[in-house]
């Protein structure tokens, strides 16, 4: 290469660049600015800088609206897969195009392509994780997304007269808060809540227990006998994880007594289901994701041989946790197949709406109207995980229990797992992030105009640009005088 020559990826962002400016992208800014008592008001402000953000914020550039992005971790560690995530690969197919909204130029294969070759793409059976992270960083930079990074959101308030919300924010700077017009949550996995962690555990020190999704050093494991509760994608990824930093063994305590073999949610996901879900009727929505939450997700095949492999890894089947007691320095775990010895725990778990655990939430958490308050399965088909979820409205907005409690909290849209049940899979999983990242930024255009008609019209009325000038034409005498 000379070096005056273009590099692939120097030319992939000019394509890009070009493509954009051809689409138009980002939209002219349409909105009117706003202010409270002479403090300005941001358009939008997006809770999360992870791969939801960033399609939201690039969904709603496409519409002419600039939104900000605040984000608590450092600017390349947003979202869990440089932080908590430990598998090797994503789990999606590799093909799926996840957030890039359409444009060949903005792909993860495009990115990719142009760095290590078409070869090395067809070689490559899934992503690798932190090759996802790189990829989300440059999307960040072609895609001109304004994030705030080393920014936690510490309180979220709707104004009493539901113009607005007022985020309180930590930043390296101070205390200090900001007003917007809507606020979008794209807070990841455990967007309303934290992991679930069973009660189990609290019979033992903190030194000795960790969740699947806490950050830790495995390294710490080298040489101890490790106990796993669960066996799905998070499970897997942790005990293998463990087992490369040099634990002696690793035992993974299953429930079931088989793992589960069928990913049924790959299955649902078509067109009709990602575009229809939100207009199935309540009955419906339910059946579709109970079902695939009774079946569980398998853990992919890749990251399960990622365990198998080592010699001194254990599947034991049909051990639900009875008791846990600490033993010594150790700790002694009860099951119907028998006792084990553990010297650390890790619970994968999963991870539930838990309100309680995200103190930013409280001014709006009683209030939140969630699947329970509307909608009663039929028995047997109970769901602690949907019943919990928030009942949302047709653009991801929260919605009152009752009326009138918490004036502006439909300016608040859950762009985040838990809306999973009102919208489906399209507020967080790679298959349909763009998807629903174009159904939230319409709609928030959609309300915008709404709310500024009057302002709107009046540019209307304004408008005075004249496409003719009265002298393109003669007008015609009547026919009997002409000559």
């Amino acid at each position: 290469m000379t070096s005056d020559s273009v590099s692939p990826l120097a030319a992939l962002e000019a394509r890009l660049a070009q493509d954009l400016e051809y689409l138009g992208w980002p939209g002219r800014n349409w909105m009117p600015p706003r202010q409270m008592n002479g403090e300005a008001m941001l358009d939008v402000a997006i809770v999360g800088g992870g791969q939801a953000g960033l399609a939201a914020s690039v969904a709603l550039m496409q519409q002419g609206i600039r939104p900000v992005v605040f984000d608590r971790s450092p600017a390349g560690s947003e979202g869990p897969w440089a932080t908590t995530a430990r598998m090797e690969t994503l789990r999606s197919p590799k093909e799926l195009t996840g957030p890039a909204m359409g444009l060949p130029a903005l792909t993860f294969r495009a990115w990719f392509e142009a760095q290590f070759g078409r070869e090395a793409w067809t070689a490559m059976d899934k992503i690798p994780r932190l090759q996802w992270m790189d990829y989300l960083v440059w999307y960040r930079r072609v895609m001109g997304v304004d994030v705030r990074n080393d920014t936690a959101v510490t309180g979220i308030h709707p104004l009493p007269d539901a113009s607005g919300v007022r985020l309180e924010l930590r930043t390296p700077q101070g205390e200090r808060s900001v007003l917007a017009r809507r606020v979008v949550l794209a807070t990841g996995r455990d967007g309303l809540g934290g992991p679930a962690v069973p009660a189990f555990v609290d019979a033992l020190p903190r030194a000795k227990w960790a969740h699947s999704s806490d950050e830790m050093d495995y390294g710490l494991l080298k040489g101890l006998r490790v106990g796993v509760i669960g066996a799905g994608s998070s499970a897997m990824d942790s005990a293998a994880t463990a087992l490369e930093a040099g634990a002696r063994s690793v035992e993974l305590l299953i429930r079931r007594a088989d793992l589960p073999r069928v990913n049924k949610g790959k299955g649902a996901g078509v067109p009709g289901l990602t575009q229809g879900h939100y207009d199935l009727p309540d009955a419906l929505k339910w059946r579709v994701r109970h079902y695939i939450n009774v079946l569980n997700v398998p853990p992919p095949h890749g990251s399960t041989l990622r365990v198998s492999r080592h010699p001194h890894a254990f599947f034991n089947f049909g051990c639900p946790v009875l008791s846990v007691a600490q033993a010594g320095d150790a700790m002694r775990v009860s099951t119907p197949k028998g006792d084990f010895e553990f010297d650390f725990l890790i619970v994968s778990t999963g991870f539930k709406v838990d309100w309680a655990h995200r103190p930013e939430f409280a001014a709006i958490a009683p209030f939140v109207r969630t699947w329970k308050d509307r909608f009663t399965p039929a028995p047997g088909d109970e769901d602690q995980e949907l019943a919990d979820s928030p009942d949302l409205g047709p653009v991801f907005e929260f919605q009152e229990r009752v009326p009138g409690e918490c004036p502006g909290l439909a300016r608040i849209h859950c762009f985040c797992y838990p809306a999973a049940l009102s919208h489906g899979t399209v507020s967080g999983d790679i298959p349909a992030i763009s998807e629903g990242a174009r159904r939230l930024a319409g709609g928030i255009a959609s309300l915008f105009y709404r709310e500024d008609f009057d302002h709107h019209y009046a540019n209307l009325e304004a408008y005075a640009e004249p496409e003719l000038f009265g002298d393109e034409w003669v007008p015609a005498l009547p026919p009997g005088e002409r000559a």
